[in-house]
């Protein structure tokens, strides 16, 4: 009786169950489940037996016999040129970095870079470092380092020295009412005298004044640079002006250029004026002095420029101008003797008649002008 049991609700199990069917079996198929599925990835080509590698080299701009090139000061910039060629068999994309190592980050203007270089090209890169104007006087160094797939990594280092200022004056305004400024700096060792007298009565957006003396400068460092820049000034009553003078003189007695430019202005509105003034009496630029102007203005302004040397030449230039104008002036003095002076010339020297320390210093500077000459 129990068995019978049993068959009953194995029967009636059979009875409520359903079949799909499936076309025939696996047997008559031949089929089988399938498995996942996985995504096909993109094969690269292998390496060759034998990898290409990568030649770095860093070179300043410039030639190359230039005399301390690698001298800067803070806030100038140095120019560079980086070079990559790829001496392997095939085409690689290379990864330029800059490591700066002594240097800051900030002071480069990149610091990665990615080339397609074909086998066997080079590939160049401009690189400008420009130091902030607080970095301290030394010597930098830096790297850079250029990797690719399938070739040895290259690496090159570089090098520059900061000269610091013996003098900065920096001033910037912006505002309504009245302003005025004077400067005057005097250096000796230089042989720069430059003063200023600035005054203005209206509104100006920016009004700066910059000023910088290096002594024994190198390289293309000037020994004295005045910048000037006036954006959108405005007379705003009847009275109002912008006006100044503005003299630079380097002596000729002292080793300078023997120029000397003067600049005046009384202007109503003078929408900008960007100006330069570089001294050049050390370094590569030695015996140089150049004044770069653009001005915008309405009113009176004057430039009077000259160079005389004793027994060489003497030049001179003198500007007015007076309505609404805009001008853009360049005025280069150069001061090299193509010539020697006799044998018996060749180190005149001279004495002091006086014991005071003024009068030595002069005779000092006038013997150290004879022997530059």
């Amino acid at each position: 009786m129990r068995r019978w049991y049993i068959l009953l609700i194995l029967m009636a199990y059979q009875a409520s169950a359903t079949v799909e069917d499936l076309g025939g079996s696996i047997a008559e198929t031949g089929s089988v489940w399938p498995g996942p599925s996985l995504p096909s990835l993109p094969t690269s080509p292998p390496c060759p037996s034998v990898p290409g590698c990568l030649i770095v080299t860093v070179d300043q701009t410039g030639p190359k016999a230039e005399q301390d090139k690698e001298y800067t000061a803070p806030g100038k910039t140095l120019a560079f040129t980086v070079t990559v060629k790829n001496d392997g068999p095939s085409e690689v994309e290379a990864e330029i970095s800059v490591s700066p190592e002594d240097c800051f980050a900030e002071w480069f203007s990149w610091t990665t870079k990615t080339l397609k270089i074909p086998a066997g090209v080079s590939r160049s890169e401009s690189l400008q470092v420009r130091p902030d104007t607080n970095a301290i006087a030394g010597e930098y160094n830096f790297k850079v380092e250029a990797s690719a797939k399938c070739s040895r990594p290259g690496a090159n280092k570089a090098s520059f020295r900061v000269q610091d200022y013996d003098y900065a004056s920096e001033t910037a305004v912006s505002g309504t009412g009245q302003f005025q400024i004077n400067k005057d700096v005097r250096s000796m060792n230089s042989g720069i005298k430059s003063n200023k007298e600035v005054f203005f009565s209206g509104s100006v957006d920016a009004l700066v004044k910059n000023e910088y003396l290096v002594d024994q400068a190198k390289g293309r460092n000037p020994n004295f640079e005045e910048q000037d820049a006036v954006d959108n000034y405005m007379a705003l009553q009847p009275g109002d002006a912008l006006f100044g003078t503005e003299n630079f003189k380097s002596s000729a007695v002292f080793g300078g250029v023997g120029a000397k430019v003067t600049e005046a202005y009384n202007v109503q509105q003078m929408e900008f004026k960007s100006q330069d003034f570089n001294l050049h009496q050390t370094g590569t630029l030695k015996k140089t002095a150049e004044f770069k102007t653009a001005d915008n203005f309405t009113g009176f302004y004057l430039i009077d420029a000259k160079q005389t040397i004793p027994g060489q030449k003497g030049l001179k230039e003198h500007e007015e101008y007076l309505g609404s104008f805009e001008i853009n002036r360049r005025i280069l003095f150069r001061n090299r003797p193509t010539f020697s002076t006799p044998t018996c010339f060749d180190n005149p020297s001279f004495t002091s008649p006086s014991i005071s320390s003024s009068c030595g210093n002069f005779v000092n500077n006038l013997n150290a002008f004879a022997k530059s000459a």
